[in-house]
């Protein structure tokens, strides 16, 4: 028997799980309407964990039933879970976003110049940012314009690759199953995942990297070789530093004041742990990013957001979230530790793709990535592999995740 597509067994689970609660609730039930307002109680929800384990098998966690908590949302993470996907060979993408400090002059410049799929969304991007950056995106990285490091135009720049070149994928046919990004890269994920409209993504991010780029000086970050609990033991007596990010079982960040990261640092060193000075001017994810919060928030709750559409990971909850993504949560993502490393777990886990695809200027997430999936992980790639990246490079790509066709995209000559 053939496989149906997707949508039609997500049809089929959500009639399925229609009757069931039905059954248990004693009246009908509307697919969009969350468990918890039709009444369902944690036993009924046990109950229910508990019939679709019996006839479909293991795809999810008794927790799942809360974490998805329509009729509509469960079934479609039911038919993500399902085995017959991966079993006749289909490509399941989750996209990675990376975040700030992956810029680099001239990023992309080599796909805008040979693919026309690329050059437009990449375009659409810039227009949208250019009413609050006064530079065209486009006209900084085919420069090659050193200003790419400054905070108020990284941000915007990483940003708009960051939507083209996942805009790219989607147009040659592949579309993810599941979003999560690094910082600055979830304004790309949210955007994909339909949580964010281009417009409103724009705005927020251009003027979150202006506000930050003229915060005082006198804070810094340091990428560390120690597991978070030893890193947190060691901040104990330094309120001037927080963890800023933790990418993986040893890989956490430290951002603070400057004075505060050098004595973290020696600490570090006298028990035999790496730690490295990251390029950046500003303590990125700690509390001396608060003063950007007032003007921030000012602005973003003038726009619109939603929930997302397609399973979003958040670095700012450690894991997935359906919940909208409006003002709240993105000002909260400005001192918030980066939880990286449980947010992709949770993905790998829940999402089981065959693929994990780095959406950014260069490789950064998908080593640590790669380590956590082990031998029997998704195949990690990279959209760029670094400064030199073209439209050969987005052909190999696609031929990995069986895509196409490339050709209509790219321009003659």
């Amino acid at each position: 028997m053939s496989v149906p597509p997707r949508r039609v067994r997500e049809q089929a689970y959500a009639d399925w799980l229609t009757e069931r609660l039905a059954h248990y609730l004693g009246r009908p039930v509307e697919e969009a309407v969350s468990f918890a307002e039709h009444g369902l109680d944690s036993v009924a929800a046990l109950s229910l964990y508990g019939d679709i384990e019996e006839k479909y098998g293991p795809l999810i966690d008794p927790t799942d039933v809360w974490a998805y908590p329509t009729v509509r949302a469960l079934a479609r993470y039911l038919a993500l879970r399902d085995p017959r996907p991966g079993g006749d060979g289909r490509v399941r993408a989750a996209f990675v976003f990376t975040g700030q400090g992956s810029q680099h002059p001239g990023m992309t410049a080599g796909l805008y110049l040979h693919s026309t799929g690329y050059r437009a969304h990449l375009d659409e991007a810039a227009d949208a940012l250019l009413p609050y950056t006064g530079l065209s995106v486009v006209d900084l990285i085919l420069s090659g314009d050193a200003r790419i490091h400054q905070t108020a135009f990284t941000q915007p720049a990483l940003f708009a690759v960051e939507y083209a070149l996942a805009r790219t994928l989607e147009e040659s046919g592949v579309c993810p199953v599941a979003v999560l990004g690094h910082g600055i890269g979830e304004f790309a994920a949210a955007t994909v995942a339909g949580a964010l409209t281009l417009e409103s993504a724009a705005q927020m991010v251009a003027l979150r990297g202006a506000f930050m780029q003229y915060l005082p000086s006198g804070g810094g970050m340091t990428a560390t070789c120690a597991p978070a609990y030893e890193a947190a033991e060691l901040l104990s007596g330094e309120p001037g530093v927080s963890i800023g990010a933790v990418n993986a079982a040893r890989a956490t960040v430290l951002s603070g004041e400057i004075a505060a990261l050098e004595r973290v640092q020696e600490k570090l060193a006298a028990r035999g742990i790496a730690a490295t000075p990251l390029n950046v001017t500003h303590a990125f994810h700690s509390p001396l990013m608060a003063p950007v919060l007032p003007r921030f928030e000012q602005v973003a709750r003038r726009l619109p957001g939603g929930a997302p559409r397609v399973p979003f990971y958040s670095t700012v909850r450690g894991g997935y979230t359906g919940e909208p993504l409006y003002a709240p949560y993105w000002s909260l993502q400005i001192t918030s530790t980066v939880r990286f490393a449980d947010a992709a777990r949770q993905l790998l886990a829940q999402q089981t793709p065959t693929h994990v695809v780095e959406i950014g200027p260069k490789a950064v997430l998908t080593p640590f990535v790669r380590r956590m999936g082990g031998s029997r992980g998704p195949v990690c790639l990279s959209m760029c592999r670094g400064p030199e990246s073209n439209a050969v490079d987005l052909a190999g790509v696609l031929s990995e995740l069986d895509a196409g066709p490339l050709s209509a995209s790219l321009a003659e000559g």
